[in-house]
């Protein structure tokens, strides 16, 4: 009976015996291998090692998890975003019927290809930077926000701790097909749908929608039809209840008439994959010689009496070499071709950007890609618009000739512009170039890091948004509608 005592005694006397020398060993195998490679690792080392032995040792490696997992909360302290599920009709369902989203007009299908940011521009004689442009549609923003939210770096599977709900409905897509229609219900219709779905899902109740936010790749008057009848234009999505307690960002807001709406660029050609994209076309930009005073790519508005396109039209060309045409109502026109754009914008010292359709257009955006100062004709096109993304003190980066000016013939524009000295031209063009960062919407599937863009300054501004409001929730401070 003694002998297993005097066995395991022995077992005992050796483990002590050789367990100093087997970690004096390994502690002179680390110190050798670290002097080689330079990298201080000897707590993975023996944990690695001895890990039947000396269990406590792992937890050098629990802490560093830990520590990451720390750092991350810290950083995304106030920014996690819970992002809804929705049923595909809401968005990929659109997708998949991707010739009838803008029947009869044009095939969007090609648009869609590279998650929405269109066919890759080839061959662009050097006129733009390689790899970066695209045939980008400017109705997509509604994809490329829900692809770059995807890798959006504090999303949270917990809606609880969610700081922000993301709806990724394709609001723009789903109406652009019916808007030539006289069918009210037809436009209205998911729409509804939408809204009733997310009313009910338990994250509503939270703040009743105050922490929601979504996004319309579409004119927010798309959405805000006045009347309840078959011929008035658009939906009425904009107009409903649970719309009005979200945040809404399209690429043009009825400001300042609705409080929740909110503009953000257009989406242009250029989508950068890394910083150094960015800074080496707006060196190239900077650097470009300019042959134009001024230059304007579009087409006149003969059916609306307050347009100003016909007389910005013939004052161009009456003012010779000194102003470019890109005339876009011409057959075989160049105007959806980026290069043929860029070409014009890049050679102009302004560009010209009266009212379309609508106060906005892409073409400012393009405008200000190619460093080329543009010209406003009512506040509306970009000052009361883009609040988030262009600088209060519009003009820093911009000239503004007030419309009725030019409809009555009042003012000549070249004479205006030709009174801007060249320290005032250098000055501006330089204010342009810096917002190039802040107004595109870099490529998504990139892994480089890359300047806040309009996406980002987009989000941190809902953020502040929605931080803001519940405060004043929390301080009795309710003035949105339940």
């Amino acid at each position: 009976m003694e002998k297993p005592i005097i066995t395991n005694h022995r077992k005992l006397f050796w483990f002590i015996l050789l367990l100093p020398l087997s970690l004096l060993f390994l502690y002179g195998s680390h110190q050798y291998f670290s002097s080689l490679n330079g990298r201080n690792t000897h707590f993975s080392f023996l944990c690695t090692s001895l890990a039947g032995v000396l269990k406590p040792c792992s937890l050098g490696v629990a802490q560093k998890s830990r520590n990451q997992s720390d750092e991350h909360s810290e950083s995304c302290s106030g920014r996690y975003i819970y992002v809804h599920d929705l049923p595909s009709q809401f968005n990929d369902d659109l997708l998949r019927n991707c010739s009838w989203l803008l029947r009869p007009w044009y095939d969007m299908c090609p648009y869609l290809t590279n998650s929405g940011l269109g066919r890759q521009v080839e061959n662009s004689e050097g006129v733009l930077s390689e790899n970066s442009w695209f045939q980008t549609n400017q109705f997509v923003l509604e994809i490329i926000f829900r692809n770059r939210m995807k890798k959006y770096k504090c999303l949270t599977n917990d809606s609880s701790s969610a700081s922000a709900v993301f709806v990724p409905f394709f609001a723009g897509l789903d109406v652009g097909r019916f808007l030539w229609t006289h069918n009210a219900s037809t436009r209205d219709a998911l729409g509804l749908n939408l809204t009733r779905w997310v009313r009910e899902r338990p994250e509503w109740k939270k703040l009743w929608g105050r922490d929601h936010f979504f996004v319309t790749g579409r004119i927010a008057s798309d959405f805000r039809r006045p009347a309840d009848n078959d011929w008035g234009w658009g939906s009425k999505l904009l107009n409903l209840p649970e719309s009005m307690n979200m945040t809404v960002l399209s690429i043009e807001s009825t400001n300042p008439w609705s409080k929740n709406e909110f503009a953000v660029p257009y989406p242009t050609h250029f989508h950068p994959s890394s910083e150094d994209e960015v800074h080496q076309w707006q060196m190239k930009m900077r650097n470009q010689k300019r042959h134009y005073l001024f230059s304007f790519s579009g087409a006149p508005r003969p059916f609306r009496n307050d347009s100003i396109r016909n007389e910005i039209i013939e004052q161009c060309l009456a003012s010779g070499n000194l102003c470019k045409l890109l005339d876009c109502s011409s057959p075989g026109n160049n105007c959806e071709n980026p290069v043929e754009v860029v070409k014009v914008f890049r050679d102009s010292v302004f560009c010209l950007q009266p009212p379309g359709d609508s106060p906005t257009r892409r073409s400012t955006f393009e405008s200000i890609l190619s460093g080329c100062i543009p010209v406003f004709f009512d506040p509306g096109s970009a000052y009361t618009q883009y609040i988030w993304h262009l600088p209060k003190n519009y003009t820093e980066y911009s000239v503004f000739i007030p419309r009725d000016l030019v409809k009555e013939g009042k003012v000549r524009i070249n004479e205006t512009l030709l009174q801007v000295s060249e320290n005032d031209i250098l000055a501006k063009r330089e204010d342009v170039l810096r917002l190039i960062p802040k107004v595109i919407y870099a490529d998504f599937r990139s892994k480089s890091e890359i300047l806040e863009d309009a996406f980002d300054i987009a989000v941190k501004r809902v953020l502040e948004r929605v931080e803001t409001l519940r405060r004043q929730i929390n301080n009795g401070n309710d003035l949105i509608l339940n």
